[in-house]
């Protein structure tokens, strides 16, 4: 796990007041949405609400590539990380 990695999986506890877990339990590759951790559309606006005051980016919900920006630890990320190369 990439310190960024650990960064968000921390920022999602803290977020989801998930306090049950730590960010070594939430695996870069594990779904955050179904199956996997369980999250939620709500989840997903509070989510990129504090990626956005984190980092500084906005990700449209209705982007085509919401979905896949929000599949992983791993997948946001490279989102994360893309954008603030680019900006």
């Amino acid at each position: 796990m990439t310190d960024l990695e650990r960064d968000i999986a921390q920022l999602i506890i803290e977020t989801l007041a998930l306090e049950h877990l730590t960010a070594n339990d939430i695996a870069v590759d594990q779904p955050l949405f179904g199956q996997g951790l369980g999250l939620d559309s709500v989840d997903a606006l509070e989510l990129a609400l504090a990626l956005q005051n984190r980092y500084g980016l906005r990700i449209a919900s209705d982007s085509r590539d919401a979905r896949r920006h929000f599949e992983t630890v791993r997948s946001l990320a490279a989102y994360v990380g893309n954008a603030s190369c680019a900006g």
